[in-house]
């Protein structure tokens, strides 16, 4: 039975990973709008995500110490759809979303929302890096702002997020979201 969070992850999914088809082996090295990573960098990241938060939902502990180069590996594009599309099935179980995370405080569903946020906001990142158009569903900008609302405080003294850029509110709600996430939504290489 599907959870909130894999319905948004759900449909996260699909423009990320249209996106991430397309790009070509001679962008990996391209600068991101994330000035810590490239193409590349950011890729294995989000790949990252996918593997450790279908550990999360499962209550499983995270590795986030393991630096893989995925996409140096044949067929990488391929596992990334399927790591992503293993992330929302992990999500689907109930008990994913109930309760808190034991050191951490947060609620289990702001968790999954987390990877949410990923895909989201790195999945503009890439196509931004690499010259693609990138629109996440309206549902999934929703509650991004809802989370930023709500976390981006704190994430931002986590070091999680930039500082936010000021982002006039006659501009879409995808600029306005990024602009919370410390993005400047003019960026360009």
């Amino acid at each position: 039975m599907p959870t909130k969070t894999s319905e948004l992850l759900a449909t996260a999914v699909p423009p990320t990973v249209a996106m991430v088809r397309t790009i070509d082996d001679d962008q990996l090295d391209l600068p991101t709008p994330c000035a810590d990573y490239t193409v590349r960098g950011l890729l294995n990241h989000v790949y990252d995500v996918a593997v450790n938060f279908q550990r999360l939902a499962a209550r499983q502990e995270a590795d986030w110490s393991a630096k893989t180069d995925h996409v140096a590996e044949p067929g990488w594009r391929d596992r990334f759809a399927a790591e992503v599309a293993q992330l929302v099935v992990a999500w689907d179980d109930p008990a994913s979303e109930e309760g808190v995370v034991p050191g951490m405080g947060l609620s289990r569903s702001t968790l999954g929302l987390m990877g949410v946020v990923d895909l989201v906001v790195h999945g503009w990142d890439l196509a931004r890096a690499t010259g693609q158009p990138y629109q996440p569903a309206r549902e999934c900008l929703a509650a991004v702002h809802g989370f930023m609302d709500e976390m981006g405080s704190m994430g931002r003294q986590m070091g999680a997020f930039g500082p936010e850029v000021p982002v006039d509110t006659d501009r879409s709600e995808l600029d306005r979201l990024l602009g919370s996430t410390g993005r400047d939504p003019a960026w360009t290489r």
